[in-house]
């Protein structure tokens, strides 16, 4: 949709705020100056050739069954693929850790890099990443009463309602909120959203790492190096910088994790609530409450809860049969987590990537040769009981057990670095809702009566 450019310009609006950036890269909010006048008429265009099209057909099993499957929303930025998986703007897994900017000395994409591309369809260059770090590094201070909010917080208040608070508090000094009350016009809803959204993506790292560090640490959070990017301070302020490894985990996590398309909860809820035109912080805070739900951010742990049963019943050095029987025990009263996806007709390409570093950096650890073995016996078993169209693993399950093998064993934390990378995902769709103007979302639905008397003359 968008062609490659890396034309050079004076960063003027970034630089009247404040924020250090590169100074010779075209900054994102400078490309996305251009792009978006070209996109309005490009969406214009293809609602008048084929706006009066229909989606598709909608049956009552639909509207029962969570709306699964109904296409009902726009999504900028991702499209899962049935076959290949998710492909960002158009790219697969694959393609974009081939494309995508890495870290001097590392090999995964960094997420600002991914966040470029969610935002403008376009391959951002190593000046151009570096600059969109150091933005961020310097919008990452707290205002001081969050900070105070969140130590305030019991640590058995659960990581992830601290999550949501500090976000929702965030809102005190929305871009958009200010604007909005002061009359701005519409056309101009995006600059400000993009403002509040580059300053969440910002802060996240801080806040998450602030609840961690009371929960599970001492309660100090390591300062923002400007020199670093964005998972590097990150896994510093977590307190695991030194662990060159775990570092390049955090930018291959934030990377896989960030978008899923728009029909997830965490995404839909930050697209609903926005298109109330609530801020990007009151937007973000509400898709964080659906992803704390155990139906969708939980997965990961729950799978490594039963990877770590099943080691802890049959041994760190079990044979194909025993893991196979276990397999078959587990079908008994359940599911094999971390197996089948509602899409996905193969495995998840953001398994295998995870499988890959695994095999590159921690190929000895017990609970990963464990997953292994289970990707190599439970499709099988899968196919045999017929309980699953997709007998193949996702990204859930082999996420937990990377975090784990690097002593990261905090499982009601996991969440929290799922809600981080989210928001890459859910900001730039943001950002776009409001320069296209999309509206406010409200389907139509209908009682079960009405659905009755809908069909009651009808054979």
């Amino acid at each position: 949709m968008f062609a490659v450019r890396t034309a050079l310009r004076t960063q003027t609006s970034v630089a009247s705020r404040g924020y250090a950036t590169a100074a010779k890269a075209q900054s994102l909010k400078e490309r996305l100056a251009e792009l978006i006048p070209k996109e309005i008429e490009n969406v214009k265009a293809v609602r008048a050739a084929h706006g009066h099209k229909s989606f598709g057909e909608v049956t009552v099993d639909q509207a029962y069954g969570g709306m699964r499957g109904i296409k009902g929303m726009i999504w900028e930025g991702s499209v899962l693929d049935s076959e290949e998986g998710i492909r960002f703007r158009g790219m697969t897994i694959p393609e974009c850790q081939a494309a995508l900017p890495t870290a001097e000395g590392g090999s995964e994409p960094l997420p600002e890099a991914l966040f470029w591309l969610l935002v403008t369809g376009e391959v951002p260059t190593q000046e151009q990443v570096k600059g969109l770090s150091a933005e961020w590094a310097a919008r990452a201070t707290l205002p001081k009463f969050v900070e105070e909010l969140i130590d305030r917080c019991p640590n058995t208040l659960h990581p992830m309602s601290q999550f949501s608070l500090a976000v929702t508090a965030l809102n005190h000094d929305s871009a958009f909120a200010k604007a909005y009350a002061e009359g701005t016009h519409k056309r101009d809803y995006w600059k400000t959203t993009y403002e509040d959204s580059m300053d969440l993506l910002a802060k996240l790292p801080v806040v998450a790492a602030r609840i961690y560090q009371n929960v599970y640490g001492n309660g100090k959070v390591a300062a923002i190096d400007p020199s670093k990017d964005w998972s590097a301070n990150f896994a510093t302020m977590l307190g695991y910088g030194d662990n060159a490894s775990f570092v390049e985990l955090m930018r291959l996590y934030m990377t896989l994790h960030s978008d899923h398309e728009g029909g997830n909860v965490s995404a839909h809820t930050g697209h609903l609530v926005g298109s109330a035109l609530s801020d990007p912080f009151l937007s973000y805070a509400a898709a964080l409450n659906g992803l704390a739900g155990p139906l969708h951010g939980l997965a990961n742990q729950e799978v490594l809860r039963w990877i770590q049963k099943m080691q802890s019943q049959i041994g760190e050095d079990a044979t194909d049969a025993q893991v196979e029987e276990y397999c078959w025990e587990t079908l008994k009263t359940g599911v094999i987590p971390g197996y089948g996806h509602a899409v996905l007709r193969k495995t998840d390409p953001r398994y295998t990537s995870q499988r890959e570093f695994a095999l590159k950096h921690i190929p000895d650890d017990k609970l990963f040769k464990l997953v292994a073995q289970v990707y190599k016996i439970a499709p099988n078993v899968l196919l045999k009981a017929g309980k699953a169209k997709n007998p193949w693993p996702n990204v859930d399950s082999h996420s937990g057990v990377l975090l784990n093998a690097y002593g990261f064993s905090q499982q009601n934390y996991y969440t929290v670095l799922f809600g981080v990378s989210r928001a890459l995902g859910v900001t730039a769709q943001l950002i776009w809702d409001r320069a296209l103007g999309m509206p406010l979302e409200r389907p139509k639905s209908f009682s079960t009566e009405a659905i009755k008397k809908m069909f009651a003359d009808k054979a």
